[in-house]
């Protein structure tokens, strides 16, 4: 594998990232009989403000959104954290965790398409048949589970809000960066939730919830929500949409074993089988392009004028 130094840390935030995504299906489990949009405002509420501090203790700017860049955050707060959270805690009522799982890995492939195009250029070959590798390991990793109609049907809903978190974000990562995104992104999402929550729900049933239902919520404010967002727009920025995309296979990864972890007993043959297909599928997308020998160039002489040099293109 030809991956940088550079690139390894550039791509490592995304992989954290991903492991947090993968642990939250499991533990949206408990929410599932809790107030849904009440619950997950109170937590985009509290990640909001844990963003703001650590966005301060770091000295960065947060800069107010501007023009069509309000669509864009606002799309990335509907569909990548309303719809995507409803169709998890919603899906894992019909469907095993499992079938969650493998739609999420699902996305490089509409990544690895969209993602470049969204950044003006065409999707890389060796990029698409990664991502049909990450995903076909993916499905080996968690099967197909148990399900019915509606699960197949939150679980298309969530494939859909996870591309479109990382794609809508593509426009205004340039001008926001990673922490401004988060910012704005989870606030709408707490703005949008806490609408819902006094249009469809009763805010008394806060206190109705236990303390498991409360953990859970915390968890999923602080790892999933705050850090997550944060490590995952951060290699987004450095590497591109369709790049990145491939690192959610990990997701599925992490949702396997933490399911083992609690309880859920050892994977089998095909489950490892699945783990070998994602490396393999990562490791070949994932990978810098080969570089050409490298030619040294002799120095002009003093006598000769200096030429100007071409001016290299610009990369993929």
């Amino acid at each position: 594998m030809n991956t940088s130094p550079g690139a390894l840390r550039d791509l490592a935030p995304g992989t954290i990232g991903m492991v947090l995504v993968g642990s939250s299906v499991t533990v949206s489990r408990s929410l599932v009989h809790a107030p849904l949009f009440a619950t997950q405002a109170v937590r985009y509420a509290a990640a909001t403000l844990l963003l703001l501090v650590f966005a301060r203790a770091a000295r960065v700017p947060i800069l107010r959104p501007r023009g069509r860049e309000w669509l864009w955050l606002a799309g990335i707060a509907a569909t990548g954290l309303v719809l995507f959270n409803v169709a998890v805690v919603r899906g894992v009522a019909h469907a095993e965790p499992a079938v969650i799982a493998v739609a999420v890995a699902s996305v490089p492939v509409v990544l690895g398409v969209l993602g470049p195009l969204l950044e003006g250029r065409g999707p890389r070959p060796r990029i698409l048949l990664a991502a049909a590798v990450v995903v076909a390991g993916a499905v080996l990793v968690e099967g197909t589970g148990r399900t019915d109609a509606a699960g197949v049907a939150w679980a298309a809903l969530a494939l859909a809000c996870e591309a479109a978190f990382t794609l809508l974000a593509v426009p205004v990562l340039r001008r926001h960066g990673p922490w401004g995104v988060s910012v704005h992104a989870v606030w709408l999402g707490a703005v949008m939730l806490g609408v819902l929550t006094l249009l469809t729900e009763r805010p008394a049933d806060l206190p109705a919830i236990g303390p498991a239902q409360w953990a859970a919520a915390g968890y999923l404010a602080v790892m999933v929500t705050a850090v997550a967002f944060l490590l995952w727009y951060r290699t987004v920025a450095a590497v591109g949409a369709g790049r990145a995309g491939l690192l959610t296979g990990v997701a599925p990864l992490a949702a396997a074993a933490i399911g083992a972890l609690s309880g859920g007993g050892m994977p089998g043959l095909p489950v490892w089988i699945g783990l070998v297909v994602v490396v393999a599928g990562l490791a070949g997308g994932l990978r810098s392009p080969q570089q050409g020998p490298h030619v040294r160039k002799e120095p002009p002489r003093r006598n000769e004028p200096r030429q100007p040099k071409d001016r290299a293109p610009a990369s993929p």
